[in-house]
């Protein structure tokens, strides 16, 4: 099992320079792979530079950025120009996003999202594999003179239109606040849409909310996270089976999130998540493995563990 290190900025009150402080430190701990989160705070590529100039050796991932906010070739000219500061290997992680992102933030349209994931993974996918000389975009008139970034692309999927654009296009497939028991059917759903493109299936990664011996705000910050996937399909199931059917009855009914963030106990922390002492972190880390996991994108609690520093010790690269 992969083990690499989300650095997003939350959109609370932590500092706003937490995401470089979370990076910092798992470069010094010895992961390998730091993901530059995308935000209505940071811009991914201009964190992931950040991160880049703040570190020694940590691979870099921008993303996922929302495929209907940017064009395929602002993203890999964002991540080319990215390697070529810091001289890393940068990879591209693209995704819908959601209406309240897209609309309610940028302001555009999210129209056809899965239909518009497929069209720009397929032109991400040929422009990051173009060489320096060739037309930067075919027909532009303007020469590629950046090297590609050299890192992978990882598209962020669920459903089985997604699924099957990562399984035509990325290197990677990626999950999002997921229980073992949905990598196990979400793997399914990806080696199936290999077998009938004929193609080798991309790895599978997870982010995941990680907190090891968690302090009660630690718990309350992972919660926050939670709440706003309770009413979507697929995940409200989980939290069902989980023993939180009345939360999940509460959301349906279009309770506000503070609400919801009330009414959920300490322990749905866990349903989705890395969170306990180290003893109990690690067999959950063996169960999303079990489950067909390639890797975890520990997205560390950092309320009562600042930059996360308890939590990505403990689970550090051995």
């Amino acid at each position: 099992m992969d083990i690499s290190v989300v650095a997003v900025g939350r959109e609370d009150d932590s500092p706003v320079e937490e995401p470089l402080r979370v990076a910092v430190l798992a470069d010094r701990l010895g992961y390998r792979e730091v993901w530059a989160g995308e935000g209505p705070t940071w811009d991914s590529f201009v964190l992931a530079t950040a991160i880049g100039a703040a570190t020694r050796q940590a691979t870099l991932t921008a993303g996922p950025v929302p495929v209907s906010v940017r064009d395929p070739l602002t993203v890999v000219r964002g991540a080319a120009s990215t390697a070529a500061v810091t001289g890393r290997p940068v990879g591209v992680a693209l995704g819908t996003s959601s209406k309240r992102v897209v609309e309610g933030v940028h302001g555009r349209p999210r129209t056809r999202p899965a239909a518009t994931l497929e069209e720009s993974a397929a032109t991400v996918r040929a422009l990051m594999d173009s060489v320096p000389g060739e037309p930067i975009v075919p027909g532009s008139g303007f020469p590629r003179r950046l090297p590609p970034p050299g890192g992978m692309l990882t598209v962020a999927a669920f459903g089985e239109r997604a699924v099957a654009t990562a399984v035509a296009h990325a290197d990677r497939m990626l999950l999002d606040l997921v229980s073992p028991e949905q990598v196990r059917v979400l793997r399914a759903r990806m080696l199936a849409a290999a077998e009938r493109a004929g193609r080798t299936p991309p790895r599978l990664a997870a982010w995941l909310p990680a907190a090891v011996d968690p302090e009660p705000e630690s718990l309350r910050q992972i919660l926050r996270s939670v709440v706003g996937y309770l009413t979507v399909p697929g995940y409200s199931d989980v939290f069902v089976d989980a023993g939180f059917a009345e939360v999940v009855e509460l959301a349906a009914k279009g309770a506000d999130p503070d609400t919801l963030l009330r009414a959920l106990p300490p322990r749905a922390a866990g349903t989705v998540g890395l969170v306990g002492d180290a003893g109990t972190v690690r067999a959950r880390v063996d169960a999303y493995a079990e489950a067909g996991l390639d890797e975890i994108a520990l997205v560390p609690a950092t309320a009562g563990d600042p930059a996360g520093e308890r939590t990505l010790t403990a689970l550090r690269p051995r």
